[in-house]
């Protein structure tokens, strides 16, 4: 049953006594307030459906996110990054403010001020992290009553995907272009569709020429994989001086820098090392690998994923279609 008292001229303090719940205690500016708010919470009691919101009430944006940065961050791949979105987070307006104190529109507000001054795709990521805290306070941390309120706006406008794909001669004039050091590179992305972290991260030991493929362990995607390897790619592997002092088979640093002025040497425009894995995706399907076929040498998860990288030549189906 819930009793309301006055406290100084200001002041309504509800209590509400429940068998099978806990003391639930709140003070209002308006015995009105008051009243709204005791008979929402015995009407949650009586459908049976209270959770209470005392622990949300009382922890702060800042304090659930640096419990956050110290118990979710570490276990996730991207965890640099995601830390330096958390700090954001934490230097917003939206820090000291209890987490059940929270609305969509406070959210909103928060998405609308940084796209005065970031991308969409920064802002998405930063209310990523945000929407991934509510989850985990209410499911984990024991704040069952929690609502998220990243959940009750829009999300940032996406651009659209990349579509750049190799044009005539441009591969030629990139390959005559580039270096010694990152040549390999460039050949075994377009051979191979791997990432360059991963082409980056691979060791001899991970070779395996014999059988002919790349052993690929703790990917992007979480998943281990082995990459088969073309007759281009093991050529290519196997002109690769070997470095005693490294196990790694590319060894190489600044490969944005050094594959800008490959590009810049080559005459082209507007080409980035991670469109070779969308112009090497795009080729598997030209050799009619059916999808799964394509993602088990990607490491896509999901067709629509994989949709994402893929982009065929009009040109090239018109000619197969007879």
């Amino acid at each position: 049953m819930a009793s309301i008292r006055k406290r100084g001229p200001y002041q309504w303090q509800v209590k509400i006594r429940r068998k099978g719940y806990p003391v639930q205690s709140k003070t209002f500016e308006t015995e009105d307030d008051a009243k709204k708010w005791s008979r929402l919470i015995e009407s949650e009691m009586d459908r049976g459906v209270f959770c209470s919101q005392a622990e949300a009430e009382k922890t702060t944006l800042d304090e659930a996110l640096e419990r956050y940065l110290r118990e979710i961050t570490p276990e996730k791949k991207g965890a640099r990054q995601e830390k330096s979105r958390i700090n954001i987070l934490r230097q917003s307006e939206l820090a000291p403010r209890f987490l059940a104190s929270i609305r969509g529109t406070d959210v909103a507000k928060y998405r609308d001020e940084r796209l005065e001054t970031r991308s969409p795709i920064t802002v998405n990521n930063e209310l990523i992290v945000l929407s991934h805290l509510f989850t985990v306070a209410r499911k984990e941390w024991g704040l069952e009553g929690l609502r998220n309120p990243v959940s009750d706006i829009r999300k940032p406008k996406q651009p659209a995907g990349r579509d750049r794909r190799l044009q005539p001669g441009e591969e030629e004039k990139l390959l005559a272009a580039a270096s010694a050091q990152i040549l390999p590179l460039i050949v075994m992305a377009l051979e191979t569709a791997m990432r360059q972290g991963e082409l980056l991260s691979i060791r001899w030991k991970d070779v395996n020429l014999k059988q002919r493929t790349i052993f690929l362990s703790d990917t992007k995607n979480g998943e281990n994989r082995s990459v088969p390897l073309s007759t281009t790619a093991i050529a290519t592997l196997k002109k690769i001086p070997r470095d005693i002092s490294t196990p790694l088979v590319f060894p190489v640093l600044g490969v944005s820098r050094k594959f800008s002025l490959a590009c810049k040497a080559a005459e082209i425009v507007d080409l980035r090392f991670h469109d070779l894995r969308h112009e090497a995706t795009s080729r598997l399907f030209e050799k009619s690998l059916n999808p799964m076929e394509v993602a088990s040498i990607t490491g896509h998860k999901t067709l629509q994923m994989l949709k994402r990288y893929t982009h065929l030549r009009a040109e090239d189906l018109a000619a197969r279609l007879g």
